[in-house]
């Protein structure tokens, strides 16, 4: 018989420290905890006790990480198979019936959002491919494959577990195919647009999903007179969206092979790549030496703030390659201006955009604001799980 949980242990919070789990927080940090009763190894999942010995949670516990225990349940439940199986098929049910009618490339389970601590699993067609950030959710590895197996019936499931904060839970990147076969390259469809999508090499698992919808938006903006500039364009896919509207794009990014998958983008969905320019370059320097051409600029960056202590020198980034875009865009153009940076909130982010815009000497205009898309969600108890952060700014 499996031994989902070790009920020989138990976490003990300290006086008065129970608050943020009463308010349904998923993270309890070392400060808040008293003791910890009964023997336990770390990924342990065990239970959480106020100090006055009353049931808080359940979770992993981990006292060589950061976060000392992920909560996986509020309520004295059995944690056993049908646990992770009616989690995981709550979080694919609702993904399936809202986001399926508009693509086959989806996030189906986006960790401490869907009560999943340390679990993504991203749906590319009829593959999956997953990432795992906690050591509880990596012990569990082999009932979360079997589960996802029997509830979508995938091809091919890829672990690309590579994230920077693995160390801080004494793991290390790993990269496997896990169950059937991966294909060099992966045909998905958003909106009736199609690309190819590379799961094994490519940024992330593959493939910006959590964009998809500011996609859509800049398809419904851009026309026939636009001339788009996109930078860390990637594979192109905010410039197939402009070009199918008559936009004449600029594909700017440091990845040759990035750029020719971008060019495979465009011929997929009967757009010529010779009508259009793609560039091998470090973005900042492009933006430095370009004319002042473009109506249009995409900025969607890789995150310039990766730990706490890089918000100062990240933010710099951030201002600096809006600051550049705004200099030479011309006059009365749009910027989409993105950030996935988690430590950037959106405070913070629009302090930036408004320095940039000082330092440009140009007059700026906030059109929209937007976030996470649907198969993205945050958790209102948990805001430190929302990091995208996107403004589509007008500049005169």
């Amino acid at each position: 018989m499996v031994e989902w949980e070790n009920k020989h242990a138990r976490i003990v919070l300290k006086k008065g420290r129970a608050r943020s789990v009463n308010n349904f927080h998923p993270w309890v940090f070392s400060g808040a905890v008293e003791r910890v009763e009964g023997a336990f190894e770390p990924g342990d999942i065990v239970a959480i006790h106020s100090f006055d010995d009353q049931f808080q949670a359940k979770g992993f516990i981990n006292p060589k990480s950061k976060i000392f225990a992920r909560i996986i349940s509020f309520e004295d439940l059995p944690i056993d198979r049908r646990f992770w199986r009616d989690r995981l098929q709550k979080s694919l049910a609702f993904r399936h019936r809202h986001l399926a009618r508009f693509s086959n490339a989806y996030r189906m389970v986006n960790s401490d959002a869907d009560g999943l601590p340390g679990l993504i699993v991203d749906r590319y067609q009829n593959y999956l491919v997953i990432q795992l950030s906690s050591l509880g959710m990596y012990r569990l590895k082999p009932v979360i494959i079997d589960v996802l197996r029997e509830l979508v019936q995938p091809l091919g499931i890829l672990e690309r577990s590579e994230s920077a904060s693995l160390a801080d839970e004494g793991l290390s990147p790993h990269k496997e195919v896990l169950w059937g076969n991966i294909p060099d390259r992966i045909l998905i469809q958003e909106y009736g647009i199609k690309f190819w999508v590379d799961v094994v090499h490519g940024q992330k698992t593959g493939f910006f999903l959590d964009q998809r919808e500011n996609r859509w938006r800049i398809g419904q903006i851009v026309h026939s007179d636009t001339l788009l500039l996109n930078c860390f364009a990637y594979t192109g896919a905010f410039s197939v969206y402009a070009a199918l509207k008559g936009a004449q794009t600029v594909s700017v990014d440091v990845s040759e092979g990035a750029l020719e998958l971008a060019r495979e983008n465009f011929r997929l969905n009967g757009l010529h790549p010779d009508a259009h320019r793609f560039v091998v370059a470090d973005v900042f320097d492009f933006l430095r030496e370009m004319e002042n051409e473009f109506t249009f600029i995409i900025l969607d960056p890789p995150a310039f703030i990766k730990k706490k202590h890089h918000i100062q020198k990240g933010a710099r980034g951030y201002k600096d390659i809006n600051r550049l875009a705004m200099k030479k865009i011309y006059p009365d153009g749009c910027i989409l201006t993105c950030s996935c940076s988690h430590y950037m909130n959106w405070e913070l982010f629009q302090k930036v955009v408004f320095a940039a815009a000082r330092e440009a000497e140009r007059h700026v205009q906030i059109l929209g604001k937007y976030g996470h898309p649907a198969d993205h969600p945050i958790s209102i108890y948990h805001p430190e799980g929302e990091y995208l952060k996107a403004c589509l700014l007008r500049v005169l």
